[in-house]
């Protein structure tokens, strides 16, 4: 087992500095990136602390930090997260911690959902190094990933509407929102009018993009239905965006799906539970919080140290309305 003097040496910097920050002395003055280094060093050589460093048998106590201020909406729900911990090992006892932006707090793994700055990321690393990133779609081969794929997802959908079913035309209404210097819901777009694109199935004037709520959807669907520019087959976007506008076509007096067909797109981890009967491209949620605890737990109970990413895959839930 590696000793804490080896962590010191590969950190470049004292015993005592390594022992205050990886027993969490909040008084320690240090900056992030010292932090950073201490918890990658000690993650490369597989430290344990001593607090963490458990007789045979006993419990041990962690705290894992939930990250989803770069997600369209709160998604991470830690009574669902505990829950299904506790069906998946019954050697330790978990605390979910919500995580805010430059909020400093006491962690031993984190589960971050949504795509981060750079110096967001360096913000999480200086907490632990023991991360999940979860839909954030990184070129990383230091922190394990869980990530969506959404293109297979939307091929096996056009597929299904334009060669199984027969239409003619697809569009979308939905869109992204502004949040700090990225666009929440834009990669999602971006995959779909690339598929489109492929297929030679791309209309510019059948896509309609808003901010993704519930007003926007109902505004944009029935300016859509007036202009003309409502495609046979029509996409939408994120639950809100779908509920607005399922809600404007039946004050338009417009059928679905014999005047309009309609599939939802649900929001990443959705745990909505309002779509019955309708058409949609779905995320698992129970898949996708799986794959991040085992990927956590594989760090912090195994010591693994090698950075692994899942892909996990869409599935279409064929409905009334398409």
């Amino acid at each position: 087992m590696a000793t804490i003097k080896e962590v010191a040496k590969l950190a470049g910097v004292s015993l005592t500095t390594v022992s205050r920050v990886l027993n969490r002395d909040e008084s320690l003055s240090v900056t992030n990136e010292v932090r950073m280094r201490i918890f990658r060093a000690a993650h490369q050589l597989s430290y344990v602390p001593p607090r963490l460093r458990k007789e045979a048998g006993e419990k041990k106590k962690l705290i894992i930090g939930v990250a989803d201020w770069r997600a369209d909406k709160q998604h991470v729900h830690p009574a669902y997260l505990t829950a299904m911990l506790e069906m998946m090992t019954d050697h330790c006892e978990v605390e979910f911690e919500e995580l805010q932006p430059g909020q400093r707090k006491m962690v031993d793994g984190i589960i971050a959902l949504g795509r981060y700055s750079e110096e967001e990321i360096f913000f999480l690393r200086s907490l632990t190094f023991a991360i999940v990133f979860v839909d954030a779609d990184r070129e990383d081969y230091e922190n394990d990933q869980v990530k969506l794929d959404f293109g297979q997802g939307l091929r096996d959908l056009l597929a299904y509407l334009t060669d199984e079913k027969k239409y003619e035309s697809v569009g979308y209404i939905g869109g992204w929102r502004e949040q700090d210097e990225s666009r929440i819901g834009e990669r999602g777009l971006e995959h779909l009018t690339g598929c489109l694109r492929q297929k030679n199935c791309f209309r510019e004037e059948l896509f309609h993009q808003g901010n993704g709520t519930r007003e926007s959807g109902y505004r944009i669907a029935g300016q859509a239905a007036r202009e003309g520019t409502l495609a046979r087959v029509v996409l939408l976007g994120g639950d809100e965006a779908a509920q607005g506008a399922l809600e404007a076509f039946e004050d338009l007096g417009l059928r679905v799906p014999e005047d309009v067909a309609a599939v939802v797109c649900q929001d990443v981890c959705s745990l909505d539970g309002r779509w019955n009967r309708e058409t949609r491209v779905e995320v698992l949620p129970d898949y996708v919080w799986e794959n991040a605890l085992t990927l956590l737990l594989g760090r912090l109970e195994c010591r693994r140290t090698q950075a692994v990413t899942v892909t996990v895959p869409l599935r279409i839930r064929k409905g009334d309305t398409a």
